[in-house]
């Protein structure tokens, strides 16, 4: 659709850490940091491991805790450093088909939100059967890409 997409997603390993009581802006700040010294080498074998993109964020309906995410390079999917922050972890996120909706500028907590309905909306009317007690954002760029800035909201299809 011209809208939205679907997309498959393989199994992979992603770095997340969960930030709670925190506006949204704020909690992906603060994870956003802890999970760059992660990759700063603040893991059991001190190992720089090389920035990925997306930078997610889950959202889900109703709740203050959002768990903010790296992806894991490819390099180090079948094994990745350990945290040695408590705060930090690795998950591994199942095979899964999601919605996608991709949007420009710099977005804000509430542009996700408003992306994220739209899509919702969307997805009802032609029918489609997803999870809507959550959402995840996505960011590819750097604070510092001023033009041709690239986001997403995403969706679990049922």
């Amino acid at each position: 659709a011209k809208d939205y997409e679907l997309r498959q997603y393989e199994t992979a390993k992603w770095v997340s850490t969960v930030i709670r009581g925190e506006s949204q802006k704020e909690a992906m700040r603060q994870g956003f940091w802890k999970l760059f010294h992660y990759i700063q080498g603040k893991n059991e074998k001190e190992m720089k491991i090389d920035m990925t993109v997306p930078v997610t964020c889950l959202v889900k309906s109703g709740c203050t805790d959002f768990k903010i995410s790296f992806f894991v390079p490819f390099e180090h999917q079948d094994c990745p450093p350990q945290p040695t922050d408590s705060d930090v972890f690795i998950e591994e996120r199942k095979a899964a088909a999601l919605f996608v909706r991709s949007f420009g500028g710099f977005a804000s907590p509430e542009k996700y939100a408003e992306e994220a309905d739209t899509l919702a909306r969307t997805l009802r009317n032609r029918g489609q059967a997803f999870h809507e007690d959550f959402f995840y954002t996505a960011g590819y760029d750097s604070p510092f890409k001023l033009f041709n800035r690239h986001n997403e909201v995403w969706y679990f299809k049922k």
